[in-house]
């Protein structure tokens, strides 16, 4: 993850109880407006584990295409 980009952090428990860092580009997308908890998130992106339950990353295109694209859903909204 690039550390001179900005960053929207947040944490979403799973349906199995396993919790996961989405940490999604706002200089390449645009921020999730208005999120709280217990909002429903769908995503897709590229998954690290880690000890603390992993992070997804690459949730917006990639301007240089070496990465699949990603996106957050949040109710209608679409982000990427």
């Amino acid at each position: 993850m690039c550390q001179d980009s900005r960053h929207q952090r947040f944490i979403l428990r799973l349906a199995n109880l396993q919790t996961i860092l989405i940490a999604h580009n706002i200089d390449l997308a645009p921020r999730i407006k208005k999120l709280k908890v217990g909002d429903i998130v769908e995503f897709y992106g590229e998954y690290e584990w880690n000890k603390k339950g992993g992070v997804v990353h690459w949730t917006h295109k990639d301007t240089k295409n070496k990465h699949v694209h990603g996106w957050l859903k949040s109710g209608r909204n679409k982000y990427n």
